[in-house]
């Protein structure tokens, strides 16, 4: 695992669509994201079964499903109108505040 710091464009509580894997064409929203993996966590997206043994929090055991994270360049932001996948960008306003717009259609981001 090395230091570097990636820049994910991507924030908590984004609506994405995922672009390939096996959940592809499927939407869902960021849990949280993780700059230094370069990796988002989208809520029903690449989850997974896990055995665990009985502890405090699963005093029963059994299995378990997990979301492991998921590479950024593996999802793209949902635009509302279309529900298409837009990547994103950044512009400046009149104020001098960097607000952040869909690159398909220009417009800002909500």
């Amino acid at each position: 695992m090395s230091d570097k710091i990636y820049k994910i464009r991507l924030k908590k509580g984004d609506t994405v669509v995922v672009l390939a894997g096996k959940d592809k064409g499927k939407t869902g929203i960021v849990e949280s994201t993780h700059p230094r993996e370069n990796k988002v966590t989208v809520k029903g997206i690449n989850v997974y079964k896990k055995a665990v043994k009985p502890d405090k929090t699963h005093p029963k055991g059994g299995i378990i499903d997990i979301t492991k994270p998921i590479w950024v360049s593996k999802v793209a932001l949902q635009e509302p109108t279309s529900k298409k996948p837009s990547k994103i960008g950044y512009k400046l306003t009149k104020d001098g505040t960097k607000v952040r717009i869909y690159k398909r259609t220009g417009k800002g981001v909500k």
